[in-house]
């Protein structure tokens, strides 16, 4: 279970006063995400997901709860974060900047199909559209946090692992042509889709999230989406995601050249992400790390078998 702060049930009900809501009922840790301190809680006829951000930085945070505040607004399946009494969205409990948000229904699919798919890329292009306008920082995972997590994970790779991360940087230094950018998830992974059968309940942790390519958000999907067991790409799924997607929000033609270079720059953040967890952890009470080998091959995949670029839009009439 990743929880790095534990709270009793004295301490929540306590902490609940500042919120007009009836006692508290339950409260029971939550086993997924890696970053913040997760918990289910009931009060009297309503349920509710607390989280104690212990990761995130704290300038930050009044960004990411108005962002959900306004894609709940747009009819986005998101967690709505609660007002206190005093009309503020965010807390302090056990020392931790915390806040209570709706909770949502529906289940995350381990092994997604075609139509899954097609729903999440529906859902993220929409994601993309309803956050336009909205002034965002760049998301957290972005080229400086890539420099500096590469300097701290390299020394201590094997020789092998060393190599191919010095050799994707070097790639990663070759010039590319400017995508359009937005408000990008950025961690749209299975874990945080909830479906109710092939619809989709909720869209869960924006805690990466921030100004970046769109198409990177994309790739960051398929990686974690459409992948057979070996790492390489489920043609299916992979054009079930793309197509669903550019029916909402359509790509330009240097976004469908982009796409082998996206997938394999979306596969280097999570590696590097999973050798941090790895080789620096952080300490918690009980905290899930990641095998960081599954995303060592999807960027191996990515570099020696590039996919192809999706197909070009097609031209106005």
């Amino acid at each position: 279970m990743s929880v790095f702060t534990p709270v009793s049930f004295e301490q929540l009900a306590d902490w609940l006063q500042a919120y007009e809501l009836g006692p508290l009922q339950q409260l029971a840790g939550i086993s997924e995400g890696v970053q913040n301190s997760n918990f289910f809680v009931d009060t009297v006829g309503e349920r509710h997901v607390l989280t104690l951000f212990e990761s995130v930085a704290p300038e930050l945070l009044p960004f990411y709860l108005d962002l959900l505040a306004h894609l709940a607004g747009k009819d986005i399946p998101c967690p709505a974060p609660r007002r206190r009494r005093d009309g503020q969205l965010l807390g302090v409990l056990n020392g931790r900047p915390a806040a209570l948000f709706s909770r949502l229904s529906g289940a995350s699919v381990s092994q997604p199909t075609p139509a899954h798919c097609a729903a999440a890329g529906a859902a993220l292009a929409r994601l993309h559209l309803a956050s336009d306008g909205i002034i965002a920082p760049p998301h957290p995972r972005g080229d400086g946090w890539i420099a500096a997590t590469a300097a701290r994970v390299l020394p201590l790779l094997p020789r092998d692992a060393a190599a191919m991360l010095s050799a994707e940087l070097a790639f990663r230094r070759t010039p590319s042509p400017a995508l359009p950018c937005g408000v990008i998830h950025a961690d749209l992974f299975r874990d945080n889709v909830l479906f109710a059968g092939d619809r989709i309940g909720g869209l869960l942790d924006f805690y990466f999230a921030g100004h970046g390519e769109f198409l990177f958000d994309l790739a960051i999907v398929a990686n974690d989406w459409c992948n057979d067991a070996d790492g390489a790409l489920d043609a299916a799924r992979s054009a079930a995601l793309t197509e669903a997607y550019r029916a909402v929000r359509p790509l330009t033609a240097d976004e469908c050249l982009a796409w082998p270079r996206q997938l394999r720059a979306a596969a280097l953040r999570f590696w590097l992400s999973r050798l941090e967890d790895f080789y620096c952890p952080q300490p918690g009470e009980d905290v899930t790390v990641r095998d960081p080998l599954a995303f060592m091959r999807i960027l191996r995949e990515r570099a020696d078998c590039p996919a192809p670029p999706l197909p070009p839009p097609l031209p106005l009439a």
